[in-house]
């Protein structure tokens, strides 16, 4: 297709024909699945999706591409909707359970993969391409230099899985930086429930503005510790060092 990648839609398509099998392959869509392809581009994933599934739904704010795409597949293979991704209402999608893809814009993946989490309950699993950095800091593990509050939120709510990673070679036009792939399993049931979710979030916010703090330090000037240690929660610890359970023991016992 000649479409001239735009910028302001964070555009970098995808061309490495092996990446696209190796990402179809980690995927494993079946017949029945309901995918849902975020930002198709050229769809050039689409087409290796559709090599195994009948059908799938893609999500295209680019109307350009929109009709590109329209022309590319029938619309027995391919029902796309014109509309910027973090608007749509995800629970309006059926048959569910969904499963979400994409090559995220580097742009919007952090607030997207924050709206995808309001809708957890319907949602099998997600498996997103972006920024290397970023897929590290979501997939990292406790007393790491990258586990932080994007960590800690989304490990919340899903399994989180470090697949591969993808040269920035493998896009036109490369992006200045390197890409992975990752899974995101929302939890059948969460294994540490927050009380208040807007507390526990607060909460990690609070301490992670003070990364370099010891915990005591930082939660002083908001909450009073004097009964806390029977928590059983090392408050000399810096906030890297919690996990996300402590983290939510601790969110629950001030809410």
């Amino acid at each position: 297709m000649n479409h001239k990648p735009r910028k302001r839609f964070g555009q970098n398509f995808l061309v490495d024909q092996a990446i696209l099998k190796n990402m179809a392959d980690a995927i494993q869509p079946q017949q029945t699945d309901h995918l849902i392809e975020i930002g198709p581009g050229t769809g050039a994933l689409t087409k290796h999706l559709l090599n195994h599934c009948q059908h799938l739904d893609a999500i295209e704010i680019d109307r350009d591409l929109t009709a590109l795409l329209e022309k590319q597949f029938s619309p027995q293979q391919l029902t796309v909707t014109a509309q910027d991704v973090l608007t749509v209402n995800f629970s309006e999608f059926t048959p569910q359970p969904l499963r979400i893809i994409g090559n995220l814009p580097y742009n919007i993946s952090t607030p997207l993969i924050f709206h995808l989490l309001n809708y957890v309950t319907c949602i099998d699993d997600m498996h997103f391409l972006l920024q290397k950095e970023v897929v590290e800091r979501i997939t990292a593990e406790p007393d790491s230099k990258d586990y932080g509050r994007l960590s800690i939120m989304i490990q919340y709510s899903c399994e989180t899985e470090y697949l591969f990673d993808v040269s920035k070679h493998a896009f036109n036009p490369a992006p200045k930086v390197e890409s992975a792939f990752f899974r995101l399993k929302p939890h059948a049931t969460l294994p540490y429930r927050a009380k208040n979710v807007a507390t526990f979030s607060h909460m990690v916010q609070t301490c992670f503005n003070h990364r370099r703090k010891m915990l005591r330090t930082t939660l002083k000037e908001q909450y009073d510790l004097s009964h806390i240690d029977s928590q059983d929660i090392d408050l000399n610890k810096r906030p890297e060092q919690l996990s996300v359970a402590e983290f939510v023991k601790l969110a629950n016992y001030y809410e």
